[in-house]
């Protein structure tokens, strides 16, 4: 009887090899039938068998892209691996394996691990395995997000929709990124590194926008950002207006370990002068942008979103095209734009739901409708990555520079 049982899994198991990749083609039609038919295959007695079959369902896990298991709103992170403890960390619980729901439990005789989690069918977010204390990326998962400090794994639930403006469409013709440029700046006392890109067309073009980045190393880092990839796809395709973006990079040019963006982006006086009165006049004098602050936009996200909010407050004269992603404001900020004389702005403000800056960003909402100021605000279920500041950037670039 029991090689019987064993016999019908493994035909059941083959035979959803054929199938696995198609849409509707799951070999499982619920999620408990998952779970159900993976505690049957650990709890088999006989090693062979059962390593067998664990074989045959993990390659096809993997072959699906579906480690970590997902259907509608339920996850099943998984690990196969020797280990004394394995959990999961990440957006979903702010990067602390120990919080109840992400242990793993050992299923069966196997060497597999797992953890049941609920999560919004549309969510994107970073994660690691950590296995006996050391930090990992899930190695069977191929999904991988660059963050500040490195790569880490990337969960999808089925809903969420690939930007695939962020990947360099065929045919389309590059523009041009600069070397770093080094500015003395005045105003700050120290030097500063920028990047200028300018687009495929520039040679024929006139009176360009420009929208200014700060953490500009990191917008224009393929792996982060990809702000350079989504300007000319969007650019080439005719989607929006050629344009000029200007990278401002946080770091000291002398020690790139030494960066300075928690004293320039918090509601600095100086750092706002230095992109106003030093930096702006060199990039309108050396290129051919049109000098007028309706084609002219700053973006930030984190710290770099509330400053960005900051210059809207005190260089409203220089621009007036506010990005801000996952915004960390604080009261003065709020404070500040609150009291502004007058609005002349369009904002585009975005925040993941999942341990980012939602409240933040919903408390300067309020200050925008109630000043009838232009906006399009956008929430994600995702977490503080450039995941999601990276997926949202077309829609902004769209809405201040559309065709």
């Amino acid at each position: 009887m029991k090689r019987l049982s064993i016999l019908v899994l493994t035909m059941f198991f083959l035979s959803a090899m054929a199938i696995w990749g198609q849409p509707s083609g799951y070999p499982f039609k619920t999620f408990s039938a998952f779970r159900h038919n993976l505690e049957r295959i650990a709890t088999i007695p006989d090693p062979p068998e059962r390593i067998k079959l664990t074989d045959v369902l993990w390659n096809e896990l993997k072959a699906g892209k579906q480690i970590p298991f997902r259907m509608g709103d339920s996850v099943a992170f998984l690990y196969r691996g020797e280990a004394k403890t394995v959990s999961w960390a990440g957006d979903f619980n702010r990067w602390q394996p120990a919080l109840p729901g992400f242990t793993g439990v050992r299923i069966g005789f196997s060497n597999i691990w797992i953890a049941c989690q609920k999560m919004a069918p549309d969510s994107r977010l970073d994660y690691k395995i950590v296995v006996d204390d050391k930090w990992i990326l899930d190695p069977d998962n191929p999904n991988v997000q660059w963050s500040g400090m490195g790569p880490n794994s990337e969960l999808r639930m089925p809903d969420w929709k690939f930007p695939y403006e962020t990947e360099l469409a065929p045919g389309v013709i590059r523009g041009s990124v600069t070397e770093n440029i080094r500015i003395k700046s005045e105003k700050l006392g120290y030097d500063v590194n920028y990047k200028v890109y300018t687009p495929y067309n520039y040679g024929i073009s006139e009176n360009l926008p420009v929208i200014y980045v700060t953490d500009g190393h990191e917008y224009a880092d393929d792996r982060k950002g990809a702000m350079v990839i989504v300007l000319d796809n969007l650019i080439f395709s005719g989607e929006i207006k050629p344009v000029m973006a200007v990278f401002i990079d946080p770091r000291d040019p002398a020690d790139e370990s030494k960066n300075r963006r928690m004293q320039e982006y918090v509601c600095s006086e100086k750092f706002a002068d230095f992109v106003g009165s030093e930096l702006i006049p060199v990039i309108d004098m050396q290129y051919r942008t049109h000098a007028c602050p309706d084609d002219r936009a700053i973006l930030g996200t984190s710290l770099g979103g509330m400053n960005s909010a900051w210059f809207g407050a005190v260089r409203l004269d220089d621009f007036h095209l506010l990005g801000i992603q996952s915004p960390a404001f604080n009261k003065t900020v709020l404070d500040r734009f609150a009291k502004s004389e007058w609005f002349p702005f369009r904002v585009y403000m975005s925040t993941g739901v999942v341990y980012d800056t939602q409240k933040q960003a919903l408390e300067m909402k309020e200050i925008l409708d109630k000043n009838k100021v232009p906006y399009i605000y956008k929430e994600v279920n995702e977490g503080h990555s450039w995941g999601n500041w990276r997926a949202v950037l077309p829609e902004m670039m769209r809405w201040f520079f559309g065709n």
